[in-house]
């Protein structure tokens, strides 16, 4: 019999594609929660709308009734959270929706969970022993390894030093994660991952909008020299990730997840440029090539200069490993922009307009 897994956010880029991985496999039925704020897009999950093995919830985090009556009613038996607000640009300008979903929804979804799970060691022993709350994270927490020893990586023991509300919101999580473990005994793991990238991913993000930019013919915006340093993770791979420390991983540890694939911002930019005068060689009208279009602007106020993560942990004790090399998965996630326009068309005729955010301080960088 399948066992039941709850996923938060899971109508968002990482957690759409954790459904349909999921869903993949013969041993989970997956109960789906999503508020479908501005990046939730049902969209992402046509092709399984109708599994037989899949249930949809729209419902905030944030909301301790539904949550209760979601334990109640599917008895899951692991969590993946993964619900939050993930903008860096979107928390500078508003910081109150990241303190509300991250840190509140984040302790409202522990306390049901806990009352759950509290629930299953009187009635269901062997059901509790094997109950799993994993709890998704960002190396963001870690802060900034620009300026440090050449060649270090964020481990799961690096020291937290967030830089912007999103990061210090998602440690704040994390803490709360380890708190309701070490207190009360409930059954947590936590993830932190590099930078994911792949099909679906929400428009703002620098690679699809990119690539969206570039094939209106659009200026391609690159924060300060484009000289900050991110580890890049293929999404498939990071999914593969999270159902391996769900399966295997020990109760109240951490692992760091990444994929082994740091790139300058402007180098990523300059490669799906390339990708594109291969793939789409009708440019838009007055543009000779695509890298022409990249414009340099002011930096976003706290802008971390380099994050890289070190996956030995994960490695050694689960045997996981990323499979997908940048290479061939920044290519294939240029060609699958340009093969799902009405995807994206779809979310730019909405509240979305590829416009920076990210200027409360009053900044004009355009």
């Amino acid at each position: 019999m399948a066992h039941t897994l709850l996923i938060t956010g899971g109508a968002g880029f990482i957690g759409s594609t954790a459904v349909r991985v999921a869903l993949a496999r013969d041993d989970w039925r997956v109960v789906n929660i999503d508020k479908l704020t501005y990046s939730g897009n049902l969209a992402s999950l046509a092709e399984v709308e109708d599994h037989p093995r899949y249930s949809f919830i729209q419902a905030d985090i944030a909301d301790a009734a539904a949550m209760r009556a979601a334990f109640e009613v599917f008895e899951p038996d692991a969590v993946m959270h993964l619900a939050a607000e993930s903008h860096v640009d979107r928390s500078i300008d508003g910081p109150a929706p990241f303190l509300e979903t991250n840190i509140r929804g984040t302790f409202i979804l522990l306390e049901e969970a806990r009352r759950y799970w509290q629930g299953l060691l009187h009635n269901s022993p062997e059901k509790a022993a094997d109950f799993r709350f994993l709890h998704i994270s960002t190396d963001e927490v870690f802060g900034d390894l620009a300026g440090g020893a050449t060649g270090a990586r964020f481990s799961e023991s690096t020291p937290y030093a967030p830089s912007s509300p999103y990061s210090a919101s998602k440690a704040a999580s994390d803490h709360l994660v380890r708190a309701w473990q070490r207190t009360y005994g409930l059954p947590t793991l936590i993830t932190n991952c590099s930078n994911n990238y792949g099909p679906r991913q929400f428009p703002e993000k620098l690679i699809p909008l990119t690539i969206i930019n570039a094939l209106a013919g659009r200026r391609l915006p690159v924060y300060g020299t484009g000289a900050q340093i991110r580890d890049w993770l293929h999404v498939e791979d990071h999914v593969r990730a999270l159902l391996t420390v769900l399966a295997r991983g020990r109760v109240g540890e951490t692992y760091a997840v990444g994929g082994n694939n740091e790139r300058k911002n402007i180098d990523v930019v300059r490669a799906i440029c390339g990708h594109l005068e291969t793939l789409a060689p009708q440019k838009p009208e007055g543009v000779a090539r695509y890298e022409d279009l990249i414009a340099f602007v002011t930096d976003r106020p706290g802008h971390d200069g380099r994050y890289a993560i070190d996956a030995g942990k994960i490695r050694r004790e689960l045997d996981w490993r990323p499979r997908v090399s940048f290479e061939e998965g920044l290519r294939d996630t240029v060609r699958w922009y340009l093969d799902n326009g009405d995807w994206w068309a779809r979310i730019l005729d909405g509240t979305y307009r590829c416009e920076r955010l990210g200027l409360a301080t009053g900044m004009e960088g355009k």
